[in-house]
């Protein structure tokens, strides 16, 4: 079984976090700290309960599949096919009511991603690849005073940019950058950049396979956080990797790409020193 041979069962575990998710957005709904008095580190019943219904109907359908995830950690992570889930990726914006947040669904094979999706129910758009191609669906815009009730969808693709001088760059937070070394070295970066855009979070990934932005860099990521969005900028034609060239899969310091070029200037200076 090939990797695009799951792409129906992705589309139905994105339904099923979106039931569960969407009710709580914007709702009274309470957060709490899971970073027993570090930086913010907010939960809601909503991560929990959309990543329980995943896991379930992977469950059902996959016995034989091992599970990362965010909230309920690792089961059997050594095993072929690993799914790799984070519920709501970016509960900061989604407990401010901000609709930069999504659902990352990934899958890995023998240890490498081979089809991820972030989903965002709420403004109704999936992107998502198998690191040979990537998409993205959402609804057509409408033009008249009806709603949008039609589907589209459109391939993905990163943007030339030849220099850091002509990039836009996202980052969620450099606050969220805690060595002083690293924020250093991402300062140098930004120092060169056309543009700057905080708060994205999973999104900005994604801007960054569909054009828009042309740089992302981050810091202190987990496999949740990242294995979903590999296969998405790759099958945009973009590049993702740890600051030190090394598999993204991981986690950790990751920088992420449309055009090689870029990729190459800002890596070295990162790594400069």
């Amino acid at each position: 079984m090939t990797a695009v041979d799951f792409a129906a069962f992705v589309e139905r575990l994105a339904q099923v976090s979106g039931e569960v998710i969407l009710p709580f957005f914007r709702s009274a709904i309470r957060a709490e700290d899971k970073s027993q008095g570090g930086v913010f580190d907010p939960v809601t019943e909503a991560d929990r309960g959309a990543e329980a219904a995943m896991r379930r109907l992977i469950g059902q359908t996959f016995p034989a599949h091992g599970v990362i995830g965010e909230e309920y950690g690792r089961d059997r992570p050594e095993v072929e096919y690993v799914w790799v889930l984070d519920p709501i990726d970016g509960t900061k914006s989604f407990v401010s009511g901000l609709p930069t947040w999504g659902t990352l669904i990934g899958l890995m094979h023998r240890g490498q991603p081979v089809y991820g999706m972030m989903a965002q129910p709420f403004t109704r758009e999936r992107f998502y690849g198998d690191g040979k191609r990537a998409s993205v669906r959402t609804l057509a815009a409408s033009y008249g005073e009806g709603p949008p009730s039609e589907w589209a969808t459109r391939s993905l693709h990163t943007r030339a940019c030849s220099s850091l001088t002509e990039a836009t760059l996202a980052t969620t937070s450099p606050l969220l950058i805690r060595d002083d070394g690293d924020r250093e070295a991402y300062a140098r970066v930004e120092a060169h950049v056309r543009l700057t855009r905080y708060g994205g979070d999973c999104y900005a990934y994604c801007a960054l396979a569909a054009g828009f932005v042309d740089l992302v860099i981050e810091t202190n990521l987990k496999p949740h956080d990242i294995v979903a969005l590999v296969p998405i900028i790759e099958g945009a034609g973009g590049v993702v990797t740890t600051w030190d060239g090394e598999n993204a899969a991981l986690g950790g310091r990751i920088i992420a790409a449309g055009d090689r070029a870029v990729y190459d200037e800002a890596r070295r200076l990162l790594v400069q020193g």
